[in-house]
């Protein structure tokens, strides 16, 4: 276990040294670097501070938006770097020494270096060229950039980092193996990129059939897998099906988070106690519609009606229900998953 957590840490801590350098020469040089900043933009945009107070709007709007920017893609390359690392670890650590394979373009290289032991970073490399070309025209030349970045650093990842050896346990290789593969994946994706360009061709493929983005993965991995299965042996594509479980389900978990939203929506003729309830009692924001009913349990009604509409944790679902009975049992209440908020003040009060 020592060994283990030693070979994890070295192979993190050079990221984490120069991260901490790079925060420290910013947060030393800030002064400096603003000032460079207001000497670019006049030079950019000349006559751009003419106007005294005009000037000083614009400079500030442009201030901001390059803070943006700025902040956007250090932590797309803080994401990007710590997926690379994490999937290195998957793979050098985990599924490459005992012959495992996954799913998706990784499987396949995986599959190919088993069976001809051709170098894995190569191979990780070519495969998922076509795939990236192919996301260049369906998602644009960044998206395109980034991810043969990350592809590119995942592969040097594995040919220069010293990962361990973590375990000889099949059943805890396939978990963990998945598992560290599907955070460096879902980190990666967050970050506005991909390791693995099989979610490229679903989106490609969707758009031109009609299954969906998970049924062209699907498809695509059973073709791996039956492979698997009959190139290496049966034991070996069961064990691929569960890393490519655990992997996609980790996936999942970055991607969509750890919170969980539902947006709710309610028609009520106490519309306003409810409103109130929401914003006071349970401290969330509103957002009132006008509307008109429609048909009810007693036909035709079009009387006006105020529509409320809210974001809640699932944390607070029931007592949302439980609040809402107290004031109206007969309110209509409609609720959808929300995978993520912007804005609003859900993620800025605690829960009450």
């Amino acid at each position: 276990m020592r060994d283990i957590l030693n070979g994890f840490i070295n192979s993190f801590m050079p990221f984490l040294i120069f991260a901490t350098k790079i925060f420290t020469f910013i947060h030393s040089k800030q002064d400096m670097i603003k000032e460079s900043i207001r000497h670019f933009i006049d030079l950019a945009l000349p006559g751009r501070r003419s106007n005294k107070s005009g000037g000083t709007y614009n400079f500030g709007r442009e201030i901001y938006r390059f803070r943006v920017v700025a902040r956007a893609r250090l932590k797309a390359i803080i994401l990007m770097s710590l997926g690379v690392l994490s999937a290195g670890l998957g793979l050098k650590g985990f599924l490459l020494p005992s012959g495992f394979i996954d799913g998706g373009v990784t499987g396949i290289s995986l599959l190919v270096t088993t069976l001809t032991h051709f170098p894995l970073s190569v191979l990780l490399v070519v495969f998922n060229i076509p795939f990236i070309l192919l996301g260049f025209s369906q998602l644009g030349k960044g998206f395109a950039i980034k991810s043969m970045l990350a592809i590119i650093a995942l592969a040097l990842a594995v040919v220069l980092l010293p990962y361990p050896v973590v375990t000889t346990d099949k059943v805890l290789i396939a978990a963990f193996g998945g598992f560290f593969l599907g955070l460096g994946i879902g980190l990666t994706v967050r970050g506005g990129a991909v390791l693995d360009g099989t979610e490229v061709l679903a989106i490609y493929l969707s758009k031109r059939s009609g299954l969906s983005i998970g049924d062209v993965i699907l498809i695509f991995n059973i073709f791996i897998f039956s492979a698997s299965a009959y190139l290496l042996s049966l034991e070996t594509a069961m064990y691929a099906v569960l890393t490519y479980f655990a992997a996609s389900k980790t996936v999942d978990f970055v991607i969509e988070g750890i919170e969980e939203y539902t947006g709710v929506t309610i028609v009520s003729a106490r519309s306003e106690e409810i409103r109130q309830m929401i914003t006071i009692k349970l401290g969330r924001g509103v957002t009132i519609y006008q509307g008109k009913r429609g048909f009810g349990k007693r036909g035709d009604n079009l009387d006006p009606v105020e529509i409320i509409y809210t974001v809640i944790t699932r944390l607070e679902v029931a007592r949302l229900n439980t609040e809402i009975e107290k004031i109206d049992p007969n309110a209509f209440i409609v609720m959808n998953s929300i995978k993520d908020t912007k804005g609003g003040v859900i993620k800025r009060r605690p829960l009450k």
